[in-house]
């Protein structure tokens, strides 16, 4: 199926490219919540009101975008929220046991603040070329599929 691109008459934003930008505006929001408040970036990302609310809004429109450019952006958006979780959950399953050598603290920081690194890498890659109006590279299909 052929769909329109999504650009409104006049080269002006259509309103799902605003739709997005809100978005990454809430995921952005979410991180600066991380930076200026007592818990890491990345726990503030996954948990926090603004990511959750933004992940919602990814799947409320997720089909109006579906054959455009812009669903590289939505699927981009979700998987880092997905993906933190994941990879919080990692660190903290890995960590944890090693909590009693105390080895498990400093590895639980290190890896919550990679994950809030990566995540920081992560919004302002999609929002940049968001504003550029170019897609996001998806990942490849998996082995066997169509």
């Amino acid at each position: 199926m052929n769909r329109e691109p999504i650009v409104a008459e006049g080269g002006a934003d259509h309103p799902l490219i605003d739709y997005a930008q809100w978005i990454y505006g809430l995921h952005a929001l979410a991180v600066v919540l991380g930076l200026v408040g007592t818990g890491a970036i990345a726990l503030r990302f996954a948990c926090g009101l603004p990511s959750i609310v933004a992940v919602i809004m990814n799947y409320a429109r997720r089909e109006q975008v579906r054959g455009s450019w812009l669903e590289s952006h939505f699927r981009w958006q979700i998987r880092t929220f997905w993906f933190a979780w994941l990879w919080i959950l990692v660190t903290l399953i890995v960590s944890m046991p090693l909590v009693l050598v105390l080895v498990g603290i400093a590895l639980a920081y290190l890896g919550l603040a990679a994950v809030g690194i990566w995540v920081i890498y992560r919004i302002i890659r999609g929002w940049l070329a968001l504003r550029e109006g170019q897609p996001m590279p998806m990942p490849l299909p998996p082995l066997g599929s169509p």
